[in-house]
């Protein structure tokens, strides 16, 4: 019988939480909101900004922030509670999908943290984009917000690899 993985699943979303609390505590007593640390000129930021919208700062300048704060938080809650039981049923092996829905939660739940307690998120990565005379700012990120990228691209391909046939 295989190792029951579930405990190491639940594991990566508390470090993906703790990783993301703690840069954001470091951005909050380090960089003046509205600041930023260049880390490579003209590309890679670490800035501090406060984001009150979701990702990709969707819904920033809603007419209703506080039902804004709200309808975003109780949704992330509810998609974290249907990440938690997917690795309930299907965590009990490591697979791509498996992490992903680990990464997804820590992520998920590093930013309803905020969104609870500030009653926004802060986001302290921001890249600049430039090819030539083109250049395009890429809405500044946190922690929380790479893992859930990285997760849904993990299911992605995950989805599209072929499965190896089990005789």
């Amino acid at each position: 019988m295989k190792q029951d993985r579930r405990g190491w699943l639940l594991a990566i979303s508390a470090l993906i939480i703790a990783l993301d609390r703690w840069t954001k505590i470091w951005v909050t007593h380090h960089v003046s909101e509205g600041n930023e640390i260049t880390v490579i000129p003209r590309c890679f930021f670490i800035s501090h900004v406060l984001n009150p919208g979701a990702a990709f700062s969707m819904f920033t300048d809603s007419p209703t922030p506080g039902r804004t704060r709200w309808f975003l938080t109780v949704f992330s809650l509810v998609a974290a509670l249907a990440v938690v039981a997917l690795i309930l049923k299907m965590g009990r092996r490591f697979s791509g999908t498996s992490i992903a829905l680990a990464l997804i939660l820590g992520g998920a739940l590093g930013n309803v943290w905020d969104r609870i307690r500030y009653g926004v998120v802060t986001d302290f990565l921001e890249v600049i984009i430039r090819f030539g005379h083109w250049s395009y700012h890429w809405p500044d990120f946190n922690v929380a917000d790479s893992a859930i990228v990285c997760g849904g691209i993990l299911i992605m391909l995950d989805a599209l690899l072929p499965k190896k046939q089990t005789s």
